[in-house]
């Protein structure tokens, strides 16, 4: 199911789209930053200058289609830097707004927002990845522009980096003849982050920025990427911090997970060789990537850039050397109810989910669950979303901090309780968003207008912690989190600090983390007691949930 955003929306987005050309006269010196692979014009916006489609690596086309990132060269040429790079190819999705601004596979810029008034020298940097489920998303979301932030935030210079997702970002081709000679594929859109943040260090003080103080940050997927990355080798030494937003290293994918996208991809496009692979037009990659967007792949834990255990990274204190910053919100899943399409949707789609995970474990395990649920005062439905809640999100976030304060590192949690605004959605996945960036009309997932209020408080924590490391404000003293305490910062309407927050259910559910259970859709079985009483019950047909079962059963045919 694809929903189709309105025309005007549309025609919105699309409308910023141009390309950016080598200038050959005359340019104002006010507007130019000298990079190493040229030197960039940028546009003004009041005191606010902004610098988008940096090229942060060579177009990965051609022979490079599917390799790792190769480093731009030197350049002494002039170019315009007024437009976005293009979006990662992906399908056309409501809610994510770049998704309906040109796709390509040339898609690796990066853009990037200071505020000219400020005078500060080496201001601290902030670089955001962004969310969308490794599948969706793009630096043209104007819901990641960067003007109110630096705005407000003067002294930050602000990064919002493109990196592949999906088909071109995330597929193992290691079953496919000549997929030897792809070794990287499964994790390429984590090689780009890194590879922007290797650019960032030669390149950011031309903006103003200092390298020694980099803060990444990100979203849901982006939010994993923040995570993952201070585990990676090849990342030490490019970042300082980390804020993590309702992602965390659970958001990957064991190998045989990975396998599903793999076979779809090859039926959808009956190759039988990566040669045929690498023979498809780039049109030709957008009409395949329509069948399959719908199951792709997380990063891949492969053992040879990710740890096939991520967790014992945090515990053997190789996250050490960062200070971190992780928190998710209290309603996560009630984001999919919009996403699936509809609350009846949901209510089947998570059924099945529910049950398939229940397979994995074991008698003690499935008691541990049942007494969960048993203490919830609510319905079978929001059972399950907080089962889901704490296990795909809050639960992996407090392991990550945990065991990185046991081992000496600095860590911070929070828990974001301000709701949306949307019926059901409460404080979901995604709606602190708008707040973080204060771009408050950007209303997709708060509902309404967000509170200003709100906004600057937050603004200030973020900020705060990349210029010290530190998030706390005047009005707030945030302590850092250890396992004695466990004090989180609770983003209410008066946000305020409160210890081990819903703690039975932590420790209910804690033992279940190293299931590594995930939003993957990609092998339901649906032979399960739910779907067994539905059509017993001839429930199916009258309640609207065969259309459910029909679009589920569609969405992961391979």
């Amino acid at each position: 199911m694809i929903f189709n955003m309105k025309n005007e929306e549309q025609i919105v987005i699309r409308h910023r789209y141009g390309v950016n050309n080598p200038v050959t006269g005359e340019y104002g010196e006010s507007l130019a930053a000298h990079c190493k692979n040229g030197t960039f014009v940028g546009g003004r916006a009041g005191s606010v200058l902004v610098f988008k489609g940096v090229p942060f690596a060579k177009p990965p086309v051609g022979d490079l289609r599917w390799k790792a990132p190769q480093p731009v060269e030197d350049c002494d040429g002039v170019f315009e830097a007024y437009y976005n790079g293009k979006t990662p190819i992906q399908t056309e999705w409501q809610t994510e707004k770049a998704s309906y601004y040109p796709q390509g596979e040339d898609c690796l810029y990066l853009n990037i927002w200071l505020n000219e008034a400020d005078k500060t020298q080496n201001k601290p940097v902030m670089v955001f990845f962004h969310g969308g489920s490794y599948g969706w998303g793009g630096t043209a979301d104007p819901i990641y522009d960067g003007a109110n932030f630096v705005g407000r935030q003067s002294d930050i210079v602000l990064v919002t980096v493109g990196y592949r997702v999906g088909l071109m970002g995330f597929v193992d081709f290691s079953g496919v003849i000549g997929g030897e000679d792809f070794p990287d594929s499964p994790n390429l859109g984590l090689l780009d982050q890194i590879e922007a943040l290797r650019w960032i260090q030669k390149n950011i003080h031309a903006f103003g920025g200092d390298p020694d103080n980099v803060t990444i940050f990100g979203e849901s997927a982006g939010g994993g990427s923040v995570s993952l990355l201070p585990i990676i080798p090849c990342a030490k030494g490019l970042f300082k911090r980390v804020i993590a937003e309702s992602g965390s290293v659970a958001l990957t994918y064991s190998k045989d997970e990975c396998r599903a996208f793999t076979k779809k991809l090859l039926k959808e496009t009956k190759a039988k060789s990566m040669q045929d692979l690498m023979n498809l037009t780039e049109d030709e990659l957008k009409r395949v990537n329509e069948k399959v967007n719908n199951i792709n792949n997380f990063p891949q834990r492969d053992g040879r850039l990710i740890p096939i255990n991520p967790y014992f990274s945090y515990k053997n204190g190789e996250s050490l050397g960062v200070d971190i910053m992780i928190g998710t919100n209290s309603d996560e899943m009630n984001y999919w109810i919009g996403e699936i399409g509809s609350l009846a949707y949901y209510r089947f789609t998570m059924s099945v989910k529910f049950e398939n995970d229940m397979k994995i474990l074991n008698r003690e395990e499935k008691k541990r669950v049942k007494h969960f649920m048993d203490d919830l005062k609510c319905s079978r439905l929001w059972q399950m979303t907080e089962f889901y809640n704490e296990l795909m999100f809050r639960l992996p976030a407090i392991y990550q901090a945990e065991e990185h304060a046991k081992n000496g590192g600095k860590a911070y949690m929070y828990y974001w309780t301000v709701p949306s605004s949307i019926p059901h959605r409460k404080a979901c996945h995604a709606v602190e968003l708008a707040y973080v960036f204060g771009n408050l009309e950007e209303t997709i997932y708060t509902g309404e207008r967000a509170d200003e209020r709100i906004s600057d408080a937050v603004m200030q924590m973020w900020t705060n912690f990349a210029r010290t490391g530190n998030p706390s404000t005047d009005e707030i003293k945030w302590k850092q989190y250890d396992e004695n305490e466990r004090a989180s910062l609770v983003i209410s309407e008066r946000p305020h600090i409160s210890n081990d927050i819903l703690s039975k259910q932590r420790k209910l559910l804690s033992p279940l983390i190293k299931r590594m259970i995930n939003p993957s859709y990609s092998s339901l079985d649906f032979n399960v007691p739910f779907v067994h009483k539905m059509i017993a019950g001839g429930l199916l047909a009258v309640s609207g949930l065969a259309a459910a079962a029909y679009f589920t059963i569609k969405l992961l045919d391979d």
